[in-house]
């Protein structure tokens, strides 16, 4: 191999100023042998170029030559395939990947540490070394940077150690230098001896200089010497002169300093007195309250506009004079705590006497809004009168009382409301909770007045009506009403029995008039016609339009008149518990502390929910109310309630109304669920009389009434998924029972029952286009042909018995093997005994049979289906088909024998005719 590398140095590489570091004998892996050698080269010329060359033998074998050459650099992997086992192959990925084999281990280990050894020194680009030992990859000794520049302070050793030399460039001036010096020798390339002795005495002749230069300076240092002490004497005589000057300007300086603090003191006073001036009319700017102000808070009026505007504005006054940002200090001043102590007194006389007004003005309303409400529900309370004959002579109407008028008196009070609550919660509160009272129980009485009206209206007439006479008069009623609340407005958090008592009183009458509402006996489907419906309809929606904006309007009063803030706010922990019944409202904060934003909404909805406490439990009697009279009810309220609860959502997912309707509208669909069950359950429970023939089924008429109805009232509906989800529960029902009936009928045949009830579903769904019951349609249809063709077939049988028999005969001979044509020669089956059963029948009897067919099949169908005739028809195009397929048998069978049938097509067609025509 030592011989083969220096042939291939001599002849390939120093010529090409190459030298070669390492070799290793391969040839291609799972190829025909063919030896080549890999050489890992470097440039002798500068920079130094690292290379590996491909060299192989000419074809003549007599002298090596170069194939093909890489640049290291771009050797991106060098794979050893195990780095434990020998293995002699090896992978060089460069811009595609060579596989080669060595001739032997020790050659690939030695040209991968050489590759390896390159690599560290000349490449700045790593190549990855795979299943490579770690004892071939060997750190190589560091040269410091100062001996030799980056990129060449590391040595290479080939397979047979030869070093490359360190090699270190001349810079620009060193360079110049070596030109400029050779220049002046003529010797200096001719003679490098002489040139360099002639360097060596120059160098002599240099540190001769520099000795005896370094040896006449000290004279020179010794001079710079005496030169320095002189400078130091001077110097101490500047210092004595400062010194002196230092004393006499001693005096000057304590006369100075005098002066300074003089000055200082002069200034110190006027600043205090500036500042001082400056605290005493910031007090008497912010807290001094005019006399105006205060004569409005201790005697304005609160009834009139004029003295609402006063007291608002001198009650902002007295806020801004209690709120001030006292400076430190502030609040030691005798004058500070007295005028504080006075507006402390302003506060809370003002406040009684807000507090007090405010509650007058709720029992005034209230009062108000009950007589009101007694003229109106007068009528309805004379007893021994019908109550739909008293509503129509009365003109009563499904309407709800408007509270505007009392919203818009009371609001002119929300700036003091605010004022109220941000300086005494107390009161503020006291005040949310008497207008929760008396609200509640006037809501109470107008919503179950109105309710009454909605019930009445909806079912005409009552039958208790003589429970009515309990009622109290009005003028006495009004008049305890309006004693008991006067008797308890001077006591802001006080009882309110005689609220109660009179409550109770009223409403256990009206409990009576909707027990004895729901009472009524449940009224069948059948005996409402649409336009009861539709008024139902009709005074449903009416209820919900009238409930929807009245709650809408007092929860938007309410937020503007106690400040409380309607927006969504982020969800969190609730600090209100609410305590609906008892009417209390407890919070974890303290009072006088403003309430978060998530707080004030909670507290929203408990005042609406404590409030409006009846509407829900109204609602739902109504719904179960609606239900009773007809179960049908359930789609329109359905549709109704999922719009509204819908359109609430859409304001205010979180709100009062939003929640209610959507409570009631769960019990809404479980009303709708029920229907849909019973309806289901009635199918199961049908019963069919034995003597009479079936026809259409009562639940499959009920469903084209379910379903026409359910279209017309879902049409654009928010909630269609639910009657979808109907449609095919009560599709599936309508199918199993149609079956369950049609195997139990006796009078009518099987396939009649199925045929009629299939083809009016499949009609019914046809005209409806119900788009979720296409496959149910489809397979209405499929069952209503299936069962048509097979009652056909039943009901025709074997018109031509015998000759029926004769060819059945004739088939099985010659499913036996014997050729058609040969038959005849069979003697049960010859031309004569042919001939002797196509005699038996004549067209008279042909005729007399179908005439028989006709009126049988006339008893099986229902008049309601209308399907006779269709029936009729395909019995004819039955009997054809089979008349065909006999005379087909006889041409093929008895060829040229002349035998034919009694009767022709026509015949048959014409029979058919008249019997259809005759009955």
């Amino acid at each position: 191999m030592t011989a083969i590398k220096h042939a291939l140095q001599r002849d390939i590489f120093t010529p090409n100023d190459e030298r070669l570091l390492s070799i290793v004998n391969v040839c291609k892996a799972g190829k025909k042998k063919k030896n080549c050698f890999l050489c890992a080269t470097v440039t002798t010329e500068r920079p130094v170029q690292v290379k590996m060359v491909k060299v192989k033998k000419s074809d003549k074998g007599d002298f090596y030559k170069r194939q093909i050459a890489w640049a290291l650099r771009d050797l991106a992997v060098v794979d050893a395939k195990d780095a434990i086992k020998e293995n002699p192959e090896f992978d060089l990925h460069f811009e595609k990947i060579y596989k080669w084999v060595a001739s032997s281990t020790a050659e690939k280990n030695a040209f991968i540490s050489c590759i390896w050894k390159l690599n560290q020194r000349y490449l700045r680009k790593k190549i990855d070394f795979v299943n490579v030992s770690s004892q071939l990859l060997e750190e190589l000794p560091k040269v410091t940077e100062e001996s030799v520049p980056s990129g060449e302070n590391q040595s290479v050793t080939g397979g047979d150690e030869e070093v490359v030399d360190v090699y270190q460039e001349l810079n620009a001036r060193e360079e110049q230098d070596i030109e400029i010096m050779m220049e002046g020798c003529e010797c200096a390339i001719s003679n490098a001896e002489a040139f360099a002795e002639r360097l060596s005495r120059e160098l002599q002749v240099l540190d001769g200089a520099n000795i005896q230069s370094i040896m006449a300076s000290e004279k020179q240092v010794n001079i710079l010497m005496k030169l320095l002490d002189e400078a130091l004497k001077e110097v101490d005589q500047i210092e004595l002169k400062l010194s002196s000057y230092e004393e006499m300007l001693q005096s000057v300086k304590e006369q100075m300093d005098q002066i300074s603090e003089s000055n200082h003191l002069i200034h110190l006073s006027n600043t205090n007195n500036v500042k001082l001036l400056s605290e005493i009319e910031f007090l008497v700017n912010h807290m001094d309250l005019a006399k105006g102000h205060i004569k409005a808070l201790q005697e304005g009026d609160l009834a009139s506009s004029r003295g609402i505007e006063a007291c608002t504005n001198a009650a902002d006054a007295l806020l801004q004079c209690m709120n001030v940002a006292l400076r430190p200090g502030h609040d030691m001043l005798l004058a500070v705590k007295q005028q504080q102590q006075r507006f402390s007194d302003l506060r809370e006389h003002f406040a009684r006497r807000l507090a007090s007004h405010l509650n007058n003005v709720f029992v005034q309303q209230f009062t108000q809004a009950l007589l009101q409400l007694y003229n109106r529900s007068y009528f309805l309370s004379v007893p021994g009168h019908d109550q739909s004959s008293t509503l129509a002579q009365h003109s009563v109407e499904l309407a709800l009382p408007n509270h505007h008028p009392f919203h818009r008196d009371l609001l002119r009070y929300a700036k003091l409301m605010e004022w109220l609550k941000s300086t005494d919660y107390g009161k503020y509160e006291g005040l949310t909770k008497n207008y929760m009272d008396y609200l509640s129980r006037l809501y109470e009485r107008e919503i179950k007045d109105f309710f009454e009206v909605a019930k009445i209206k909806m079912t005409g007439t009552t039958k208790e009506s003589k429970k009515f006479a309990t009622l109290p008069r009005k003028e006495s009623a009004v008049k305890q009403e309006t004693e008991s609340l006067h008797g308890s407005s001077g006591k802001l958090t006080g009882s309110t029995s005689s609220l109660n008592k009179l409550s109770v009183q009223s409403s256990g009458n009206r409990r009576s008039q909707s027990s004895s509402l729901l009472d009524m006996g449940n009224m069948s489907a059948s005996d409402l016609d649409v336009a009861d419906r539709t008024k139902f309809d009709k005074i449903f929606e009416q209820v919900l339009s009238e409930l929807e904006p009245l709650c809408l309007a007092e929860q938007d009063f309410i937020s503007k008149f106690f400040k409380l803030q309607q927006h969504q706010s982020m969800p969190g922990t609730m600090t209100e518990a609410e305590d609906v019944d008892g009417g209390t409202l407890s919070r974890q904060h303290n009072a006088g502390a403003p309430l978060p934003v998530s707080s004030e909404k909670d507290m929203i909805r408990q005042m609406m929910i404590k409030i409006f406490r009846c509407i829900e439990p109204e609602l739902n009697n109504l719904i179960a109310l609606g239900d009773k009279i007809d179960s049908f009810n359930s789609l329109y309220m359905l549709v109704k309630m999922s719009h509204h609860v819908w359109t609430a959502q859409n304001v205010d997912p979180a709100s009062f109304l939003s929640t209610t309707l959507g409570n009631v509208l769960v019990t809404v669909k479980r009303n709708f669920d029920k229907c849909i069950s019973n309806q289901i359950r009635q199918m199961e429970e049908v019963k069919i009389s034995k003597k009479s023939k079936v026809g259409i089924l009562p639940f499959v008429a009920e469903f084209e009434e379910f379903a026409g109805l359910a279209e017309s009232i879902f049409k654009n509906a928010e909630r269609r998924g639910d009657l979808d989800k109907a449609y095919t529960k009560l599709i599936r029902g309508v199918f199993v029972n149609v079956e369950k009936v049609a195997n139990e009928s006796q009078k009518t045949p099987r396939d009649v029952v199925m045929m009629e009830n299939f083809h009016h579903i499949f009609a019914t769904l046809s005209r409806l286009k119900i788009s979720c019951l296409e496959a149910e349609k489809k397979e209405a249809k499929q069952k209503y042909t299936d069962h048509l063709q097979s009652y056909v077939i039943y009901s025709l049988g074997q018109p031509l018995e015998k000759l029926n028999h004769f060819f059945e005969g004739v088939e099985a001979r010659v499913a036996q093997g014997i050729r058609e044509e040969e038959v005849s020669y069979q003697l049960a089956f010859n031309k004569q005994e042919l001939r002797k059963v196509i005699k038996e029948y004549p067209g008279k009897e042909v005729k007399k049979g179908l005439d028989n067919l006709y009126k049988k099949v006339d008893k099986h169908l229902c008049e309601e289906e209308n399907l006779l005739q269709v029936v009729w028809h395909s019995m004819q195009d039955e009997f054809i088909r089979q008349y065909k397929h006999f005379e087909g048998l006889i041409a093929r069978c008895y060829p040229g024998s002349g035998v034919t049938m009694e009767f022709t097509i026509q015949d048959i067609l014409d029979y058919c005719s008249s019997i259809a025509q005759s009955h």
